[in-house]
């Protein structure tokens, strides 16, 4: 997705939910890191995520990022919120874990990692939790 692509789809789920994207800064710089954020398919059934510069991994942005966004969703009265993570990104299952998400199951062939392999989906795990 294009920034601009992003940026209008972000702007889209503002207008139509009650959130949409966020962006993850640095505590000391304020440097933009990634993002996260909530993808409404209804009501009261949510998806999430995040996405983070490599240099910010292992230094806790995720799972901060990630318990902000299921507090958000419990506050929107959201009941499912699910996340999918590639199958082989095992720190990235980590934070979902630590945030009380359940594995549910294996997605084959799934989404495209355009940083991994462009054009050929990839097998994803998909977690959730009812709040």
């Amino acid at each position: 997705m294009t920034p601009r692509a992003f940026i209008q789809f972000s702007d889209g789920e503002w207008e139509r939910w009650p959130a949409g994207a966020f962006l993850i800064d640095a505590r000391e710089t304020g440097t933009l890191l990634g993002s996260t954020g909530l993808v409404f398919e209804t009501p009261y059934r949510a998806q999430t995520g995040y996405v983070l510069a490599t240099d910010a991994w292992g230094q806790g942005y995720a799972t901060e990022a990630l318990s902000a966004i299921v507090s958000l969703a419990r506050n929107l009265a959201v009941r499912r919120l699910y996340a999918l993570c590639h199958h082989e990104h095992r720190a990235s299952a980590r934070v979902l874990e630590k945030c009380a998400f359940s594995l549910e199951g294996w997605l084959r062939a799934y989404a495209e990692f355009p940083n991994l392999a462009p054009g050929n989906p990839q097998d994803v795990l998909c977690y959730a939790i009812v709040l």
